[in-house]
């Protein structure tokens, strides 16, 4: 008897052992999954408290040589715009809001390969960056512009956790000279045309990453460039994709401007209303 219920106990044993394994495997792929959802949730706070923490009072003119970014320094200055002409220097001016009475800096920083990577010094007062693109020539030079872009979004992720993160906004700029109905169905165009270029030349130069194949510069400041980052994505399949940009939200604006012409066309609602209304809500 005694025999049969040793037989019976040691017979168990395996089973016990069986289920205390299943259910430490269990137990793991629970604790990985609470783990790396909690992780998910502190990324997405820490982007948010750290972007509402910014205290900068600036907004950084960032883009290539000829998009119209001293034209829009202009326009929010004096209400209109005046004739420009392209420049190696800084230029930075006091604006002021005038339907909410705020005033900020607005700092326009050249285009120019050599000297483009200036804006870095501007880093820490800025609340917003403003990245222009000439929409109606994106088509031709998109290759270009999106190696600017990239050594911006590269800047933003690189910051220290705490220096807060300024919002980053891409201009669809010069949707006047774009063929349309409407000025409004321009603006549509003007965005979407944008978008699609710089996503798909970003995914390029990320593929090109990826893949151990040097990415093209075309400045002194871009000797290491292939050491770059500024392009993951969350959920893009190895695409670049602006919605899932890992350093956060960037919104997309369409603006004009034209020597002579007022900020703003109440027949059209072309200029820069959308900017301007973006600056009196978040400054």
């Amino acid at each position: 008897m005694n025999g049969t219920s040793s037989e019976s106990h040691n017979s168990l044993i395996p089973s016990l052992d069986l289920f205390s394994s299943e259910t430490l495997l269990q137990n793991k792929a629970a604790l990985y999954a609470l783990t790396s959802f909690l992780f998910a949730a502190l990324v997405i706070i820490f982007r948010r408290v750290r972007t509402k923490t910014s205290r900068g009072n600036a907004l950084l003119l960032v883009g290539s040589a000829d998009a119209g970014k001293t034209a829009i320094l202009s326009s929010l200055l004096y209400g209109q715009t005046l004739p420009s002409h392209t420049s190696l220097q800084v230029n930075a001016s006091v604006v002021t809001l005038p339907s909410v009475q705020k005033i900020i800096k607005v700092v326009d920083i050249p285009g120019h390969p050599r000297v483009r990577g200036q804006f870095t010094k501007h880093l820490t007062s800025a609340r917003a960056i403003a990245f222009v693109v000439d929409s109606s020539t994106i088509s031709r030079n998109g290759d270009a512009v999106a190696e600017h872009l990239h050594l911006v979004l590269h800047e933003l992720v690189s910051l220290p956790p705490s220096q807060p993160l300024p919002a980053l906004l891409i201009l669809a700029h010069k949707i006047d000279l774009l063929k349309g109905s409407a000025m409004t169905d321009n603006a549509t165009v003007a965005i979407q045309r944008v978008r699609t270029v710089l996503e798909r030349e970003l995914s390029k130069r990320r593929q090109n990453q990826s893949n151990g194949v040097g990415i093209e510069g075309l400045g002194e400041e871009d000797a290491d460039r292939s050491e770059w980052g500024g392009l993951e994505c969350s959920d893009a399949g190895g695409m670049f994709k602006f919605d899932g940009w890992e350093g956060g939200e960037i919104s997309f604006l369409a603006t004009s401007v034209a020597v002579g012409k007022p900020l703003l066309d109440e027949k059209t609602g072309s200029g820069l209303a959308q900017l301007t209304d973006l600056l009196e809500e978040n400054f």
